[in-house]
C-alpha cells in the first residue's frame, strides 16, 4: 500500500488495527515500525506472588540482580 504524507502525517487503515487499543511507533534506521503496545509490563509483577521458603535469598534481593 502507498500513502501520501500530508502535513498531519500518514493514515493507517483502521481495519489493520482491529482489536488493538494502543500502538508503539518507532523509527529504526530507514523504517517506521508500528506494533501493538504491551500494556502489561511484566516487571510490575515482581513481588506480586512472594514465596515462603527456608532460603535466605529467595527473591529478597531481586533489585540487586536486575541492576547488576
Amino acid at each position: 500500500m502507498r500513502a501520501k504524507v500530508t502535513k498531519q502525517g500518514v493514515r493507517i487503515p483502521k481495519q489493520w488495527l482491529e482489536g488493538i487499543d494502543v500502538v508503539e511507533i518507532r523509527q529504526e534506521q530507514t523504517r517506521i515500525v508500528i506494533e501493538p503496545a504491551d500494556m502489561a509490563d511484566p516487571i510490575l509483577q515482581l513481588g506480586a506472588e512472594p514465596i515462603a521458603v527456608d532460603i535466605d535469598d529467595a527473591s529478597i534481593h531481586h533489585d540487586h540482580y536486575l541492576t547488576s
